[in-house]
């Protein structure tokens, strides 16, 4: 029997099933906005996603002074550690929010800081490590009042 109760249901179930494509496209879309800024840190080389975990409070009442950590899976070891972790920004008038060099002494592959931001929009992280390759892990953050009040 189709009722309007069941249809609701299904459409309901629909939509939280496709909510992980969704995010993964938001996640590419970003990253192909910023594909140049991208292109220059990672010098051409190829980008993977995973590794690095990008922790920002979904939902930022004020712009201008947002917590976040970044953390990437490394053992940390003169033979496999993380290099440099980069911070962009799909939406700051600087895309490039900072730049943070480690090394195998650094005893944790974890940056905790706070970043001005423009507008709602995606975060990048972008972990260079030890044997050359580039992961990146991505955030969206909801800011509801602009760290920059003459941005459009």
């Amino acid at each position: 029997m189709d009722t309007p109760a069941r249809r609701r249901f299904i459409s309901v179930l629909a939509g939280l099933a496709a909510a992980p494509l969704l995010a993964g496209q938001k996640a590419r879309a970003a990253i192909e906005s910023l594909a140049p800024v991208v292109n220059n840190v990672t010098g051409g080389a190829p980008l993977r996603e995973g590794r690095v975990k990008l922790e920002i409070p979904r939902l930022a009442d004020n712009g201008q002074s947002v917590p976040l950590k970044v953390s990437v899976e490394s053992p940390l070891t003169a033979a496999d550690h993380v290099r440099s972790i980069t911070l962009l920004s799909e939406r700051n008038p600087r895309p490039i929010m900072a730049t943070f060099h480690l090394g195998p002494k650094a005893g944790r592959a974890e940056v905790a800081t706070r970043v001005r931001l423009n507008s709602t929009q995606r975060l990048l992280a972008v972990a260079q490590l030890s044997d050359g390759s580039f992961w990146s892990g991505s955030a969206e953050v909801e800011v509801t009042e602009s760290a920059c009040l003459d941005a459009s």
